[in-house]
């Protein structure tokens, strides 16, 4: 079954006086459970195109199928879009009950230490787990989380006392506390050495069999591609798989 899905999608820029098409016309389908990776080089549109998965870009047309949900059905796109509140509320909401991310700078709050960064997604909105789980549930939810990265004893550390591959595993619990059904991870690796970027790859996928959570991944890392199980090829905005 289809989890995501792309109709002929388009994101275009206003450079100036010249348009450039940073997606172009984009279709394709990622399954649910996959480990499926969005591929090319430097400046293809592999990154603007996980954004507008993730519901941050808006796309100048087309559309985004989010769990059978058309998130832009009956409104009106296009370059100079503006996002009414009505929307703006609509993409908020599903970000928080759909989707995980995974940033290659990790983003971890400075002043809190790796349990306050990981519960802190359920303090935000209506994630399943915030509203399903209550306080006891949710305590032993994250221990389960911070147990499966191998940061239980790391759990009172700040993120300045971690290595990097420590603190994109905290951000790997902070991305799936929220129990979303899709995690996006643009360029997971690219801040790791090849020995860390390793582990964080075998992790991540293992709890994509695990859990049945399907990642996406924005990547021109080769290690990436070859472990995924389907690879979505984009070149100079066009998808070439």
């Amino acid at each position: 079954m289809a989890i995501i899905e792309l109709k002929n999608v388009s994101k275009i820029y206003q450079m100036e006086k010249v348009q450039v098409k940073a997606v172009d016309n984009a279709s394709f389908t990622i399954e649910k459970g996959e480990f499926a990776a969005i591929s090319g080089p430097s400046g293809s549109g592999k990154s603007t195109l996980l954004n507008m998965i993730g519901l941050i870009d808006l796309p100048a047309s087309g559309s985004i199928i989010i769990e059978g949900i058309d998130v832009y059905d009956g409104i009106k796109l296009g370059i100079d879009a503006k996002v009414p509140l009505k929307l703006d509320t609509k993409l908020t909401e599903l970000r928080r009950s759909h989707l995980g991310f995974i940033f290659q700078t990790f983003n971890l709050i400075p002043v809190l230490d790796v349990w306050e960064n990981v519960e802190l997604p359920l303090s935000l909105g209506k994630s399943v787990a915030s509203t399903t789980l209550n306080s006891a549930q949710r305590k032993e939810w994250i221990e389960f989380l911070l147990e499966t990265v191998g940061l239980t004893k790391w759990k009172n550390h700040k993120p300045s006392e971690l290595s990097g591959g420590q603190r994109q595993r905290v951000a790997i619990a902070r991305a799936l506390v929220t129990k979303a059904p899709i995690i996006l991870a643009d360029e997971p690796t690219a801040n790791l050495d090849s020995k860390n970027g390793d582990q964080i790859l075998e992790l991540m996928k293992k709890l994509s069999s695990d859990m049945g959570t399907t990642f996406v991944f924005s990547t021109h890392d080769a290690k990436i591609v070859a472990m995924s199980d389907h690879v979505i090829k984009i070149r100079d905005g066009i998808i070439t798989e």
